[in-house]
């Protein structure tokens, strides 16, 4: 099976594996040995060019401290039906989730999940809002910009 005959499913869940394989820091060598088969095996999977059976993926879950679901999870059944669907979104609030496979973003998240104190890692989240120029909660704006609004409105108000 190549790529481009590959199911949608087995691209997600092949993403979904090498995702949670680096956040736990572990190799492709590593996790092929921990259910003995190669690398070049576990390369194939996280391609989404080799499906996984189930008992493989129970392994993996097992191995990689999820549950099973965690594969699936996020997999949107619409763009199986329609995939160029994705390129019809034109809100640029919505996630790039081929942005997941950063290495500098998993590297981020695993050193944000190492933080043991539950009130730093806040601190932490409050403070990378912050410092984004593009963070927007919900429909408000960015701190940045709040900042800058308050800072007009203080010109314009007689002293």
């Amino acid at each position: 099976m190549n790529k481009a005959s590959s199911h949608p499913v087995d691209v997600h869940v092949g993403r979904r594996l090498r995702s949670r394989r680096t956040i736990m820091g572990m190799s492709q060598e590593e996790l092929g040995e921990a259910v003995h088969i190669t690398f070049q095996q576990i390369q194939k999977y996280e391609r989404g060019f080799n499906r996984i059976g189930s008992s493989r993926l129970y392994e993996f879950a097992r191995i990689l401290d999820i549950d099973v679901a965690y594969f699936f999870d996020d997999y949107d059944v619409d763009l199986t039906l329609n995939p160029r669907r994705d390129l019809l979104v034109s809100d640029p609030s919505v996630l790039d989730v081929s942005t997941l496979n950063n290495k500098e973003i998993l590297s981020l998240i695993k050193a944000f999940y190492g933080i043991g104190d539950e009130q730093v890692r806040k601190k932490v989240l409050s403070l990378i809002k912050t410092l984004s120029e593009d963070y927007e909660e919900d429909v408000k704006p960015s701190s940045k910009r709040r900042v800058q609004a308050e800072a007009e409105r203080q010109k314009v108000q007689p002293a």
